[in-house]
């Protein structure tokens, strides 16, 4: 494995599970949701513009940026609409075994209530997260089947979205910077510059 560093970027990543969101509703009104942000090393459907590759997160990627980060639970990754957040104990974030658990209590309003419903009936199911690479390895060994794990990251958000997988749109809209793409630029530059310091001396 070959060990790479790129410039910070925030990306976002939908879950691909067959596990549902648990929703519970308390005597006291108190309306809880919980489930898995991501689980470790359950790879991605492909993703990629010129390149495909599967990506992973091993255990632990998160546990740095849990301790000193104050990360907020959205509606679709729109920051207008926060559910809640760690700083004040609305949102619950763990690591087991299995991957990063999550537990929020909804506010008790407008937005809280939709989410509720639209958990509830099933129409949304899915579970996004946005974060930003610190550490990361290639595999490259079968060019047909790239893989990227990341080791450390920092977690910024956990969204309610529509769809609980990689969707298409989503792979052209981050397109611009694919971060295999990066990759393999920052590869193809050291390169280049490993060939002029060699002329340089001969």
């Amino acid at each position: 494995m070959t060990k790479q560093k790129q410039p910070p970027m925030t990306e976002t990543r939908e879950l691909l599970t067959t596990d549902p969101l648990e929703i519970r509703e308390e005597d006291d009104g108190k309306r809880t949701l919980s489930g898995y942000a991501v689980k470790w090393e359950m790879k991605s459907q492909p993703m990629g513009w010129f390149r495909r590759f599967k990506e992973q997160f091993k255990r632990g990627a998160f546990a740095d940026s849990l301790t000193k980060d104050d990360q907020r639970y959205l509606w679709s990754h729109d920051i207008s609409k926060v559910l809640g957040r760690t700083k004040n104990g609305t949102l619950r974030l763990y690591e087991d075994n299995i991957g990063l658990r999550f537990e929020l209590d909804l506010p008790n309003t407008t937005l809280g209530n939709d989410t509720y419903e639209s958990i509830k009936r099933g129409d949304v199911d899915g579970v996004s997260f946005g974060f930003r690479m610190k550490k990361e390895e290639w595999d490259e060994s079968d060019p047909d089947n790239v893989l990227r794990t990341i080791s450390q990251a920092d977690l910024f958000e956990i969204s309610a979205v529509a769809f609980p997988a990689y969707p298409d749109s989503e792979v052209q809209a981050r397109s611009e910077s694919d971060p295999y793409q990066q990759y393999k630029q920052e590869q193809e530059q050291r390169s280049k510059r490993k060939k002029l310091l060699l002329q340089t001396y001969l």
